[in-house]
């Protein structure tokens, strides 16, 4: 893939979150203003996920691995 059809790509998936979100009405400031809430909300999203899902998954494995008659662990 040549790197002319990335960057047009990159710009196709650019515009269709303008259309999408509909932020190309926006002034420039507003634009910038509502990507940076954007980026900041889906960072703290993806954050929280990759910090607090395993540990959730491990304790609901824990719960179901208990009531289904599984042995406890014990200390090795």
């Amino acid at each position: 893939m040549d790197l002319k059809r990335v960057k047009d790509y990159l710009y196709w998936l650019y515009y269709q979150y303008q259309l999408v979100t509909c932020s190309y009405v926006l002034e420039p400031w507003e634009q910038s203003m509502f990507h940076t809430i954007t980026v900041t909300v889906l960072a703290m999203v993806v954050y929280t996920a990759y910090v607090f899902v395993p540990i959730h998954v491990r304790l609901a494995l824990q719960f179901f691995s208990q009531i289904f008659g599984a042995q406890p662990e014990g200390p090795v």
